[in-house]
């Protein structure tokens, strides 16, 4: 029977089991997922945290991370400065990136969500006011969403991937695991 884990990416990890490019050690899923022959499908950037899917699954893997089945990833993500509808109307009907433009989004301001405080805490400056925006893509490329907030003037603060298709981080704290129905 095939498994899939549901594993809450701390901040400053790798999302892969070894680290051999740097000289100094880094933490990686290995320091906290002890499950044999699973592997990510998809990736979440090392500054990035929240919901990463492990599985055993090579059809699952394909399913969840190639961008034909179109997987949708909801993120939760605070932005420096207040965008305005203009904004977030960008982020809806696809952003000109340098690789290209990216498929409508689903992007509306929220309300700053409840979640763990990160370690470092994100920088605070009393000049520059910040909010919170819930982003949902279709395609995964590299530091997409931070690249799609940056080029609608409002940089990424923070990124916490809080669901990918059907499966939530509901209930997993940070550096904590579940196993899945799929």
């Amino acid at each position: 029977m095939a498994r899939l884990v549901l594993f809450n990416k701390p901040f400053d990890v790798l999302s892969q089991f070894t680290d051999l490019r740097s000289p100094t050690p880094r933490a990686t899923l290995s320091d906290f997922v002890d499950v044999p022959g699973v592997y990510p499908a998809g990736r979440l950037d090392r500054d990035s945290e929240g919901l990463l899917l492990l599985t055993d699954d090579g059809r699952l893997q394909s399913r969840i991370a190639d961008p034909r089945f179109k997987t949708a990833k909801t993120y939760l993500v605070q932005v420096e400065g207040e965008p305005d509808e203009a904004a977030i109307a960008s982020l809806c009907k696809g952003v000109a990136l340098n690789d290209g433009l990216t498929r409508p989004a689903k992007a509306r301001r929220i309300d700053e969500p409840e979640l763990w405080p990160r370690t470092p805490p994100v920088r605070f400056r009393k000049s520059v006011p910040d909010c919170w925006i819930e982003v949902t893509i279709y395609e995964g490329r590299n530091r997409q969403v931070r690249r799609m907030t940056a080029a609608v003037g409002h940089p990424t603060l923070r990124l916490v991937r809080w669901r990918v298709g059907d499966w939530t981080l509901e209930g997993v704290a940070p550096g904590e695991w579940r196993e899945a129905e799929f």
